[in-house]
């Protein structure tokens, strides 16, 4: 049976082939196409914050509240940027030409 940190090891490679995509191609708002790296920064933070949790309280990142809504504060910041470079790319597609 793989264990969830080989699993979580192995799936980066499919992203960073997602992002490598996304950038050549060129079609990609650039707010949204941040977000997408921002995740990378995301997980960046989720692994020391995971490490400091298991040696400073013995508990699992999950388990202490300040740390783990710290690290996710990051996710949710790339969610936003996510949302919000395709929403102005939806708009700049729906206003007239003028």
């Amino acid at each position: 049976m793989i264990s969830k940190d080989t699993l979580f090891a192995v799936s980066l490679f499919p992203y960073l082939g997602f992002l490598w995509f996304l950038t050549r191609s060129g079609q990609t708002p650039r707010l949204a196409l941040i977000g997408f790296y921002m995740t990378l920064v995301f997980v960046g933070v989720t692994i020391p914050a995971g490490i400091y949790s298991k040696i400073a309280y013995g508990k699992s990142l999950a388990n202490v509240d300040w740390l783990h809504g710290s690290a996710e504060f990051f996710l949710t910041l790339s969610n936003i940027l996510i949302v919000l470079g395709f929403r102005e790319a939806v708009l700049k597609i729906k206003r007239p030409s003028s």
